[in-house]
């Protein structure tokens, strides 16, 4: 057993707020806190106006060649950020290859999509948007559909006042990455982290504990806990084909590197009690049995069922609270505002 994890067991030794010290002194070499504030983004200021046209485009579905799909479809901001579904449905019904991450906290990702392929939600949002199996939209008509409508050629206008043709996709792009900032969700563990000693409950705190003794903060670290760095599903067993399946092979085919194949991005995993299924397969519902997986395939560890347990309690604190978002109202279409089509391309 190791130190950490032996700690917390023998609490009684100590008392309980010098061993919650204690622990928390070493999470925070490893983890930190959300920001209270908004983070800033690289080459895109969030400013008000902006962020008020982003949300009003995450939630419009006019942004697809349907008019059905919107941001909103796959991230749903009421129950964690995804569509708790094992692959989305998009465009004419089709299931896309992946499980669609959450988009809470994700602008505090190293990079965007299991595979990294994203730099940042910029281009992130680009992508949904034009891909066949989800949005299958183009970019000149989204533009087309956004100039169409007054509100929206206001909203642009407002969000970017010194460029002389305001309404463009990369534009969209970078209101709605400022929207996406502002999803932020302070957990129990960030309290804990700055002091609350009652914010873990002691089963939390051990599984803590575990998190860090076993390895799990290895590949799952820094504020998002996860969401930086690429590694190996099955680093010592790789999963069964049901989990993994082998004709998905991750970072591999961004980069076309053989050390690449069956690597992805580290998940973050704040919220992710509340964004079954799992993994980019979307195979496993249950978090105990994804915990378990994990072990097995990362670490080479048979857990026990308690040390399953506390680590699912420590996971739960990382549930955290959404901003209070109220729906947009969002632009009338007018007579030249492009009419919706469900034909596949």
């Amino acid at each position: 057993m190791k130190w950490l994890t032996a700690l917390v067991l023998a609490s009684t030794a100590m008392t309980g707020a010098a061993a919650a010290q204690t622990l928390r002194d070493s999470a925070l070499e490893i983890f930190k806190p959300l920001p209270s504030t908004v983070p800033a983004v690289k080459d895109n200021p969030v400013t008000p106006a902006k962020i008020d046209l982003g949300k009003a485009l995450f939630f419009d579905p006019r942004l697809s060649a349907s008019g059905v799909f919107s941001c909103y479809s796959c991230h749903n901001l009421t129950t964690g950020g995804d569509d708790n579904m094992e692959t989305s449905v998009g465009h004419g019904w089709q299931k896309g290859p992946r499980n669609a991450p959450t988009a809470l906290n994700a602008v505090l990702n190293e990079a965007q999509f299991w595979d990294g392929r994203a730099e940042d939600l910029k281009a992130q949002a680009k992508g949904p948007v034009q891909a066949g199996v989800e949005m299958a939209n183009t970019p000149d008509n989204v533009v087309a559909t956004l100039k169409s409508m007054p509100a929206y050629v206001t909203g642009f206008t407002t969000a970017f006042p010194d460029e002389p043709d305001p309404v463009s996709f990369d534009n969209m792009a970078r209101a709605i990455e400022a929207f996406e900032a502002t999803l932020i969700t302070p957990a129990p563990f960030d309290a804990w982290l700055n002091g609350d000693d009652n914010a873990l409950t002691p089963e939390a705190q051990a599984g803590l504990a575990l998190f860090i003794d076993k390895g799990c903060s290895s590949c799952h670290s820094g504020v998002n806990v996860g969401g930086h760095g690429y590694y190996p599903f099955g680093l010592v067993e790789k999963p069964g084909a049901d989990v993994l399946p082998p004709g998905d092979k991750g970072r591999f085919a961004v980069t076309e590197t053989a050390d690449d194949a069956y690597v992805f991005r580290a998940a973050p995993l704040r919220n992710i009690a509340l964004t079954a299924p799992y993994f980019h397969s979307g195979k496993v519902w249950d978090l105990s049995v994804a915990v378990e997986i994990m072990a097995e395939s990362q670490l080479g560890e048979a857990l026990k069922p308690e040390e399953t347990a506390q680590l699912v309690a420590f996971l739960d604190s990382l549930t955290g609270t959404l901003p209070t978002i109220t729906l947009p109202r969002l632009p009338s279409e007018t007579a030249t505002t492009p009419r919706p089509t469900s034909e596949l391309r």
